[in-house]
């Protein structure tokens, strides 16, 4: 099976020794996404709402790298530091799977990196 390294400057550059995303075969999987901005490097957490918009804008990008979209995503997994704003974060979520969303799972951690508040990745498949 072949596999790709999937990168774009339109997300994120890795902070630690990972890939954005790797395509294996047909299946993309995409490395967990915090809500910094790709061109200035902040982080974009004035609000939860606003930082799972990046958060998800972040995915779209290194999606649309590798020819996929919202509607190719199978299973994404989410991880909060407070699972008091699941609401919130579920409202923003859902507006990029309006049809058929994928499985998924959301779990609360102590912390997640640069002390973000959520960090959500995704596997999809062509």
């Amino acid at each position: 099976m072949s596999k790709q390294i999937i990168q774009t400057k339109a997300a994120p550059a890795p902070i630690g020794p990972y890939n954005q995303a790797i395509l294996a075969g047909n299946t993309l999987y995409v490395s967990g996404q915090i809500a910094l901005d790709a061109q200035s490097g902040e982080l974009i957490n004035e609000n939860i709402t606003e930082e799972t918009h990046q958060v998800m804008k972040n995915l779209e990008a290194i999606l649309s790298e590798a020819g996929l979209g919202f509607s190719d995503v199978v299973k994404c997994s989410i991880f909060v530091k407070d699972m008091g704003n699941f609401a919130t974060i579920n409202e923003a979520y859902g507006m990029y799977f309006k049809e058929n969303p994928p499985a998924r799972e959301t779990v609360e951690v102590a912390r997640l990196p640069k002390d973000v508040n959520v960090e959500i990745s995704c596997i999809a498949t062509k």
